[in-house]
């Protein structure tokens, strides 16, 4: 990271153990005076924090070890105030803390001690905080989708495996996508046999008619659901009895929530329609509106990276190895950066690969051909695939040029070698 601070005078320095309700903070002044003291997440102490930091003039420079998302109120204030804010990775602090000490001994002034050896020795990541950055609005719209889908997933998982087994299920067969909302509505109406069969044949076709969605075959759709109803392995529901009208509160809240995903994806395209780095992410194969704003949101500007193994490492593509001896591990996914990003671009490669024409589609093949029905080659070629997705996408919104299909063959170099598949190569276009 580049450090912008005046080098000429020593800074002060701050360090700060986030916790839920209180914040251990160890301050060593340029002086050498050191002050411990202990803070809650609370304005009136933000405010008397910012207070001593203006008291003591001269350049700070603050560390924090992230927690959730309770760093980031205090990381803004921090910010505004004039601080240089960096982070330090929980997974280093932990192992610096068991090296310094020679203990698994943990609490919270220690842990700010450690902090604060850290930040004197440089061994800090940079905070990029995204209401200053100008895409907080994005990383909450994703956010808030994401919740959405989980919460949609998890009554939907419910309602094939609790309820349909229960009330009706010979309906399983139409359950063809999880986007299938004439099955929600169809359900509402006739959540039981009984619902089906206490009316004629032509009578349900009627009522069911604008139900089931523009079909070609619906009539012969909609007689063969009321043929099934006849003889159905259903417990015996009454019609109008208590467990039917749970089960239809559980379809509502499904309807509800696919009405929320579908007004989160339009208003998602409707605040990327002019964003210029979202028209070069639509640009790849199999990356639509909710993975670029994925990527947007999770990353901010992009050509923060000076370069591509930068961005690799920052989605935890990078490879990695254990090596101790004489014993060599293998080069594996660090796996320690960002995991919405791994996948959101691991996503987008499932779907490039069943594109025609495209060179994602082109390097999957390639790596699994010599065993195509082995399933770990497979994966490991689709992490591949991924990181291929990745290192394009980096490449074309820092270029601000569109995908280009199979560029790779008019360059002289070629591709990228199978066993360096998820390195980046000499040219990001390519790799």
């Amino acid at each position: 990271m580049a450090d912008t601070m005046d080098t000429t005078t020593k800074p002060h320095l701050l360090a700060v153990d986030i916790a839920r309700r209180s914040n251990a903070v160890f301050i060593e002044l340029s002086t050498g005076e050191q002050r411990r003291f202990r803070m809650s997440n609370s304005a009136p102490d933000f405010d008397r924090l910012v207070e001593f930091i203006r008291a003591r003039p001269g350049p700070w420079r603050a560390a924090l070890e992230p927690t959730g998302d309770y760093h980031r109120a205090l990381a803004h204030r921090l910010l505004v105030a004039g601080v240089d804010v960096v982070i330090v990775s929980s997974v280093a602090q932990a192992r610096y803390r068991e090296a310094k000490f020679n203990s698994w001994d943990k609490n919270d002034p220690k842990d700010a001690s450690v902090i604060l050896e850290m930040l004197k020795h440089g061994l800090v990541m940079r905070y990029v905080d995204p209401m200053v950055a100008g895409h907080h609005d994005l990383q909450e719209l994703s956010k808030t989708y994401y919740q959405v889908t989980r919460a949609r997933t998890k009554v939907l998982h419910a309602i094939v495996n609790h309820h349909l087994p229960l009330y009706f299920p010979e309906m399983h067969r139409y359950w063809q996508t999880t986007r299938i909302e004439w099955w929600l509505r169809f359900m509402l109406e006739f959540p039981t046999p009984a619902h089906v069969r206490q009316l004629t044949r032509d009578a349900f076709i009627r009522q069911a008619w604008d139900l089931v969605g523009r079909k070609v075959e619906k009539t012969a759709k909609l007689t063969e659901i009321w043929h099934m109803a006849e003889h159905s392995a259903a417990l015996p529901h009454a019609p109008d009895c208590l467990a039917v009208e749970t089960f239809r509160i559980s379809l509502r809240q499904a309807q509800h929530l696919n009405d929320l995903r579908r007004d989160l994806e339009q208003r998602a395209e409707q605040v990327l329609a002019s964003n210029k780095d979202y028209e070069q992410l639509i640009s790849l194969p199999g990356v639509g509106p909710i993975i670029a704003l994925t990527v947007l949101a999770e990353v901010g500007d992009i050509r923060r990276f000076a370069h591509h193994r930068q961005f690799l490492k920052y989605c935890g593509f990078d490879l990695a190895k254990q090596q101790s001896g004489t014993q060599r591990g293998r080069e594996q996914l660090s796996k320690r950066g960002n995991a919405r990003l791994r996948l959101a671009f691991w996503l987008a490669g499932q779907v490039a690969i069943r594109v025609r024409e495209n060179a994602f589609k082109d390097k999957y093949d390639r790596y699994i051909r010599p065993d195509p029905g082995n399933a770990d080659l497979r994966r490991k070629a689709l992490t591949a695939v991924a990181a291929k997705m990745a290192r394009v996408a980096y490449s074309i919104v820092k270029t601000g040029q569109p995908y280009r299909r199979f560029h790779e063959q008019s360059l002289p170099s070629g591709s990228i070698p199978i066993s360096r598949a998820v390195e980046a190569g000499a040219t990001p276009l390519t790799s």
